[in-house]
C-alpha cells in the first residue's frame, strides 16, 4: 500500500500565492512578523518588493490592506488566525467589511492542531467570528489541493474572503482528476443513504475513514465536504438531510458558530432535521503534541466512528 501523502495547508497557502505573483502583479501580500509560519515567506522571495511585513501589529496591517484594496490592488493579509480573526476583528469588520474591499485574509494555525502553541494561540472561534460580518466570503479547505484552488478562487472573488488553513500536515484526499473547486459549493466524497457526515477542513479526511468503518457495519454515510462555509451550499446539505434523515457536522472549531451551527440554521429554515454536531465542546486546548490533541478532543477516526454509529442507532 503506498503511503498517504501529506501536506499543511499553510504551505499550500504559500506555495498558491508565489504562483499568482507569477500570473498577476497587482497581488499584494502582508505579515505580522510571521511569513516563515504562515509560509508568505515563500512569496516574499519570489517577490520581496510585493511583501510587507507589518510588523507584530496586525490590526495596523488589517487597515493597511484596506488601504491597499482601495487602490486597486489585491492584498493578502496573513497571520495566525487568533490574530487574524481575534485580535484584529474590529479593524476587519469596520474597515475591510463594511466598505466591502477586495482584501482576502489568509489564517493559518487555526484550530486545534496547532499543537504545542497551546491554548492562547489555538483559535477555535474564527469561523464564528468572520460568518457573522456581512459580505465576508468563509473558506476552509481540507487539504492542499483545495487550499491551493481556494486562494486562487479567492484572489478571482470581488469582495473579502477569509482563508483558514493549518499548521498540521493533512491527507492529500482531492488528486482525482476530475477536481473542481467552486465557491459556494459542496462536494460530495462518498454517496449514502443511511446518515449525512457534513465536514470542513482537517476532519474530512478522518471523517471518510470512519464513513469506511462504518459501512463495515452496514451503515452507508454520505459524505460532504464544505469548503466554503460561507456562503453555505443549502441546497445540497438540504438534499442530503432529506434522503437520509439524520446530519453529523463535524469540525476543528467550537460546536457554537461554526459549521455546525451554519448547517443547523439551513435545516432550521426548510427541512428540520436531528444534527449531531461533532467538534471542540465549547473549551479552550491545551499544549500538546497535535496528534494527540485530535484524539483527546474526539476529532480521532475511532471517535468519530463511535459517534456516529451510537447516533445512527439513536443511543
Amino acid at each position: 500500500m503506498s503511503e498517504v501523502k501529506k501536506i499543511a495547508t499553510r504551505e499550500s497557502y504559500g506555495n498558491a500565492l508565489t504562483e499568482l505573483g507569477k500570473e498577476h502583479d497587482d497581488v499584494i501580500v502582508l505579515d505580522a512578523d510571521l511569513a516563515a509560519a504562515t509560509k508568505t515567506g515563500v512569496f516574499k522571495k519570489a517577490f520581496p518588493e510585493r511583501h510587507i511585513d507589518c510588523g507584530i501589529a496586525e490590526a495596523n496591517m488589517m487597515g493597511v490592506a484596506a488601504g491597499i484594496a482601495a487602490t486597486g490592488k489585491v492584498p493578502f493579509a496573513s497571520s495566525f488566525a487568533m490574530f487574524a480573526a481575534g485580535r484584529a476583528f474590529e479593524q476587519v469588520r469596520n474597515s475591510i467589511g463594511y466598505p466591502h474591499l477586495n482584501v482576502k485574509i489568509g489564517a493559518t494555525h487555526a484550530g486545534i492542531s496547532v499543537g504545542e502553541d497551546g491554548a492562547t494561540h489555538q483559535c477555535n472561534e474564527d469561523i464564528a467570528l468572520m460568518r457573522t460580518i456581512p459580505g465576508m466570503v468563509v473558506i476552509c479547505p481540507s487539504d492542499d489541493v483545495e487550499a491551493r484552488a481556494a486562494v486562487k478562487a479567492a484572489y478571482e472573488h470581488n469582495g473579502p474572503v477569509y482563508l483558514r488553513f493549518g499548521r498540521l500536515a493533512v491527507p492529500v484526499i482531492n488528486d482525482n482528476s476530475d477536481y473542481k473547486f467552486e465557491l459556494g459549493k459542496g462536494v460530495v466524497l462518498r454517496e449514502g443513504k443511511d446518515i449525512t457526515i457534513v465536514a470542513t477542513g482537517l476532519p474530512v479526511s478522518n471523517c471518510l475513514a470512519a464513513a469506511d468503518k462504518l459501512a463495515a457495519d452496514g451503515i452507508e454515510a454520505k459524505v460532504i465536504n464544505i469548503h466554503t462555509i460561507k456562503p453555505l451550499d443549502k441546497e445540497l446539505i438540504i438534499a442530503a438531510a432529506k434522503k437520509t434523515g439524520k446530519v453529523v457536522t463535524v469540525e476543528e472549531h467550537n460546536i457554537i458558530g461554526g459549521l455546525g451551527s451554519a448547517v443547523c440554521d439551513a435545516l432550521a429554515e426548510e427541512a428540520p432535521t436531528k444534527v449531531m454536531k461533532i467538534g471542540i465542546n465549547d473549551t479552550y486546548g491545551e499544549s500538546g503534541p497535535a496528534l494527540e490533541l485530535i484524539e483527546k478532543y474526539g476529532l480521532g477516526v475511532d471517535t468519530i466512528y463511535e459517534r456516529i454509529k451510537k447516533f445512527q442507532k439513536g443511543d
